[in-house]
């Protein structure tokens, strides 16, 4: 059993079809966010993977962190639903990774250090969507309106599940800047945005995910610890 002190769980959706990449990824990134974190216990967990949720959450409830871009269904209706079939009861769920207003600003940051050696015409902003919720596209088009005020650049969203679909925007800006607004590097990283891009024939720079920025722990660390004292954890 792990000494008494506080607790987290990084959540991710992992990759259903081949959930041990996507699990340790997010391993990974729980033990740099626990650097940032003298005497948390910050475990991980993938919905993908049976079970995980499961045994990351047995013990002293703590903060559940949603490594997701925006509030829609799977943080607002099934990351609970599955929490609390779990037995996560007394868990304190923070707000998605993508709504910090931090991670916002190091998007930011992420796209003007970029610019300062691409020197490309535009943004394309990558993005998931969603089917089921306006949330994630919201999320992303905001982004978009800010980096395009802020850079003065010309800055488009587009989406791997909704339209503007990325292949279709990219046909209209071959030679963008592509920063992909996700926090892991998943499958829709890994294989849907290559291949969409690829369709367009972008000529593009394609940055790694906001979430894979070696700053990111940190701000998760920041919010996790912020709830945890908000709650007297």
């Amino acid at each position: 059993m792990e000494d008494a002190g506080p607790a987290a769980v990084i959540v991710a959706h992992g990759q259903p079809s081949d959930p041990v990449p996507a699990a340790a990824e997010i391993a990974a990134l729980a033990a740099a966010v626990a650097r940032h974190l003298p005497g948390w216990h910050v475990r991980a967990a993938t919905l993908a993977e049976p079970g995980a949720l499961a045994r990351a959450v047995q013990g002293a409830p703590g903060v559940v962190y949603p490594l997701f871009m925006a509030g829609g269904w799977f943080t607002r209706t099934n990351l609970p639903r599955q929490l609390a079939a779990a037995g996560g009861e007394g868990w304190r769920l923070s707000e998605p990774f993508g709504t910090d207003p931090a991670v916002r600003d190091l998007t930011v940051a992420i796209a003007r250090e970029a610019l300062a050696v691409a020197r490309a015409p535009a943004i394309l902003l990558a993005a998931h969507g969603s089917f089921r919720s306006s949330a994630p596209s919201d999320v992303a088009h905001a982004m978009a309106e800010r980096l395009e005020q802020e850079l003065g650049l010309p800055c488009k969203a587009a989406f791997i599940d909704q339209e503007p679909r990325i292949a279709e925007v990219a046909r209209r800006m071959p030679e963008a800047l592509c920063l992909p607004f996700f926090a892991a590097r998943g499958g829709h990283v890994v294989s849907d945005l290559p291949q969409a891009l690829a369709e367009a024939r972008f000529r593009g720079p394609v940055l790694e995910p906001v979430g894979l920025d070696p700053r990111a722990p940190a701000l998760i660390a920041r919010a996790i610890a912020a709830l945890g004292t908000a709650t007297g954890g």
